[in-house]
């Protein structure tokens, strides 16, 4: 020191010596009045940095006592001098065996001395200044470092956990050579305090984590990993970016990094999809820098594949940048020690989680490329766990890793395991839906001329019984029909040699589907099946296949059930197919005869006679859109329908002729059946006919009463007047029954009767039938309702020219029983009114 500096040094000792004598005085205010003074005469004062590190050395003790000083401001003021004196003077490492102790002793001992939350914080200032200008100075300070650090670390006022972890930071840098050797100890408070409620707080505790990893013994990374990870998911970004910071720091500077990169890439892969473009930025950015480092570092290994390795496969995803060599060696590399995290991790209980994981097995395919063929069985067995879950954003990102598959493995390879899977997913998988999502997503990567090959495989797959008919949830057929729809996509014009597969695949999706838009989707499918072979509509397209499709269900009608798919298909088959089912009336037959004999699944029965009915009604556009039904019309009624109608107790039965009788009426109204084969059967069908009109069901009498008039209507003038006196006295009985409706249908079917009289009816002959069917007419000229009066009235008017005498007998009867005045008076006007020809017969 220079003597001028000294000789000042010593001047303002002097003047400084009665307030160090006050420093001791048990007056709280006398001692703060002297800490203020020695203040003003130092520091405040301007000094020169000599003089001050000459004052400094002989306050130092006395500043350090006041440190302890049970007064706050005094406390205060030294700590601000002891601050001001280190950043100013020369040779502040001089006051290092002092400052230290007193610091641990005050801050690292078992119990936190300093009361005060600012002045620990002040402290904590002081000691992060201390680093910076002492630097290597504090090596042999190291335990009373780490005491004081461990201390502050986890202290309760936020403020003074950052200002450690800035301190921490500090330190590690200055003296890494020593700092290693008690590194270790500082991972535990950090730990502690990582999940802080503070932001800031959490930031700074990563930051200090990220030193201490990095200049210790590394041998805490596994104890920090898991804390970071959960970082990941911080609300902050901040807090991301941090996490982000750090781990692509160890990635690029940590010495033993070789054996931890499995489980660092996780972290630094994972921000890679953070919502923060400035987080996937540096994430992406710090990720191309580890990569080239390690390219350059491993140059002598992996130089043929720097060489020959550049060119992207053709089948690269478009629009996405293909990472470095070296990022995907080191993925390549490790893949198989992440697989089996990212399947672990795919299912865990917190959605995050699964999110940023299934986010992760993307970016990891993205860089294996065709590696992923040697882990594909674990891979496979991820993915349908992870299409199963209930956040679509996590199937979302499944299914886009999917996709990679398919353009990275060859199809022979991910077909084998796949294609079995769905074949056994019944009994292998709880969700048996997910190997086919899977395999469309997987099929949608692959490009249609590799799939070509295989697409024979894939369609006969599909169509297998045991694949598209095994279950009816909504999810399975949707997956079912998507895994179509990529193949129509993927290969076009290609599908017309799996068209028949891919057709029974979309029937039995509309046929088990219980959801409209489904069946919308899978029908559009079917147009679309039309469109890559350029046919005309979907009735050519059933053309095409409506024998093997017949061929398709006749194999298993003896096995047909309620429960049995095949019932279903028929009947989208039956109705999509319109005029074309009419060319295979033949090979329709022998498949109704099967499926409707009378020992058949009652519910079964019911279902196809009520589709039946339907294609009937439009026989002309359906059935016998080519005239051939005709030629069968005479043995369905005698040998399908005439059996079902025969009467059984019991309920199920009755609903079984209820449905027969609607086939029979819609065979009959739509003009399927000829009359001269109604009159073949007419022996036969008749007795079913009216012994239904007896059902307990109204629905059935009303369908056996509309038959009735239909059968008159046809050929009631071709019938034997012994036939047609059978009829009307069971439609007589009708007119009493309980359904207003049944009765009208009734009385309709008695004016038809009355018409079809002919020339071979005699009137004289069938005197006693023609009078009894007048007299129970008549009576119901009393109905209570109006309409069955003006139907009855209408019906005697028919009969009128029947037997005219007869009825005018019965009329005046009742007109003499002043029943009925108004409408006997109407009848007796109308028979007078016939012409001669009929009085004559009156008289006769």
């Amino acid at each position: 020191m220079a003597t001028g500096d000294e000789r000042a040094a010593a001047e303002v000792l002097r003047g400084l010596a009665r307030h160090l004598n006050c420093l001791n005085e048990d007056n709280k205010n006398t001692r703060k009045r002297a800490l203020e003074a020695i203040k003003k005469e130092t520091i405040d004062k301007g000094l020169s940095s000599g003089v001050l590190q000459e004052v400094f050395s002989c306050l130092l003790k006395s500043l350090l006592k006041c440190l302890s000083d049970p007064m706050e401001r005094c406390r205060e003021t030294a700590i601000v001098m002891i601050g001001e004196f280190i950043r100013c003077v020369p040779k502040p490492e001089e006051s290092l065996p002092y400052l230290m102790p007193c610091l641990s002793q005050r801050l690292g001992g078992k119990e936190i001395l300093e009361p005060a939350e600012e002045l620990r914080l002040s402290v904590m200032e002081m000691l992060t200044l201390t680093v910076e200008v002492c630097g290597k100075q504090l090596a042999p300070y190291l335990d009373d470092m780490i005491n004081i650090l461990q201390r502050t670390i986890v202290d309760p006022f936020p403020d003074v956990k950052r200002e450690s972890c800035k301190c921490t930071v500090r330190f590690a840098k200055c003296v890494p050579e020593h700092f290693h050797m008690q590194a270790d100890s500082l991972v535990k408070p950090l730990m502690q305090t990582i999940a802080h409620q503070h932001s800031r707080v959490r930031v700074s505790v990563i930051e200090a984590t990220g030193a201490v990893i990095q200049h210790g013994t590394g041998k805490n990374v596994d104890d920090v990993l898991s804390h970071l990870a959960q970082r990941l998911f911080d609300n902050s970004p901040q807090v991301r970016k941090a996490v982000t910071i750090v781990v692509g720091d160890w990635l690029l500077h940590m010495r033993d990094r070789y054996s931890y990169f499995h489980k660092l890439l996780p972290l630094l892969l994972s921000s890679i999809h953070d919502e923060i473009p400035e987080i996937r930025l540096l994430a992406a950015d710090l990720w191309r820098q580890t990569g080239a480092q390690w390219e350059k570092e491993n140059e002598d290994d992996i130089k043929d594949k720097m060489d020959f390795l550049l060119t992207p496969p053709p089948l690269y995803p478009a629009g996405v940048e293909r990472p470095g060599l070296g990022c995907r060696e080191l993925v390549v590399r490790n893949l198989g020690r992440l697989v089996p995290a990212v399947t672990h991790d795919v299912t865990d209980w917190l959605v995050p989680t699964r999110v940023k994981t299934s986010q992760l097995l993307s970016v990891l395919l993205l860089h294996a490329e065709d590696h992923c063929t040697q882990h594909l069985q674990p891979l496979l067995a991820t993915l349908y766990r992870a299409c199963s879950d209930s956040e679509r954003d996590v199937v979302d990102n499944c299914l886009a890793a999917a996709k990679l598959l398919g353009t990275f493995v060859p199809p022979v390879v991910f077909l084998k395991l796949l294609l079995n899977h769905v074949e056994t997913s019944s009994s292998s998988f709880s969700h048996p839906w997910a190997p086919l999502m899977v395999l469309a997503a997987v099929l949608a990567g692959c490009s249609g001329p590799l799939l070509k090959p295989h697409l024979q495989q894939v369609a006969n797959t599909l169509a297998q019984p045991d694949v598209c008919q095994e279950y009816q949830q909504v999810m399975y057929l949707e997956q079912l029909l998507a895994c179509v729809e990529v193949l129509l996509c993927q290969c076009e014009a290609d599908c017309g040699s799996v068209s028949l597969q891919l057709l029974q695949v979309l029937v039995t999706v509309q046929s088990l589907s219980a959801e409209p838009l489904l069946s919308d989707k899978a029908l559009e499918s079917v147009r679309w099946l039309c469109k890559v072979q350029v046919l005309d509509s979907v009735m050519e397209l059933y053309r095409q296949h409506m024998g093997q499709l017949l061929d398709w269900l006749a194999a298993s009608v003896n096995t047909w059930s309620s429960y049995s798919p095949q019932r279903l298909q028929l009947h989208v088959i039956a109705v999509q197919s319109g005029p074309v089912m009419g060319e295979f009336v033949g090979q329709l037959m022998p498949l109704l005869r099967s499926c409707l004999h009378p020992d058949r699944d009652p519910e079964m029965r019911m279902s196809i006679f009520t589709m039946l009915a339907k294609l009937l009604l439009d026989s002309a556009n359906t059935l016998d859109s080519q005239g051939r039904f005709h030629d069968e019309s005479e043995m369905f009624l005698c040998e399908v329908l005439l059996p079902n109608l025969v009467w059984h107790a019991g309920r199920t039965a009755a609903a079984i002729r209820t449905s027969a009788l609607s086939c029979l009426l819609a065979l009959l109204h739509g003009g399927a059946v000829t009359p001269g084969q109604l009159l073949c059967v007419e022996e036969r069908l008749s007795p079913q006919v009216l012994s239904a009109l007896e059902e307990d069901s109204q629905m059935a009498r009303l369908l056996a009463c509309r038959s009735l008039s239909t059968i008159l209507r046809l050929i009631g003038p071709s019938l034997h007047p012994d036939a047609l006196n059978k009829i009307y006295p069971e439609l007589l009985k009708r007119l009493d029954d309980s359904s207003e409706e049944v009765r009208g249908v009734a009385l309709r079917a008695l004016g038809l009767w009355l018409s079809s009289l002919t020339g071979d009816y005699s009137p004289l002959l069938c005197a006693p039938h023609l009078e009894l069917l007048f007299q129970q007419l008549l009576l119901h000229l009393d109905d209570p309702n109006s309409s069955v009066q003006e139907q009855v009235l209408g019906v005697l008017k028919t009969g009128s020219s029947v037997h005219p005498a007869l009825l005018k007998k019965e009329v005046e009867a009742v007109r003499e029983k002043q029943r009925s005045p108004v409408y006997c008076d109407q009848l007796l006007q109308h028979i007078n009114s016939l012409p001669k020809e009929s009085a004559e017969d009156c008289t006769e």
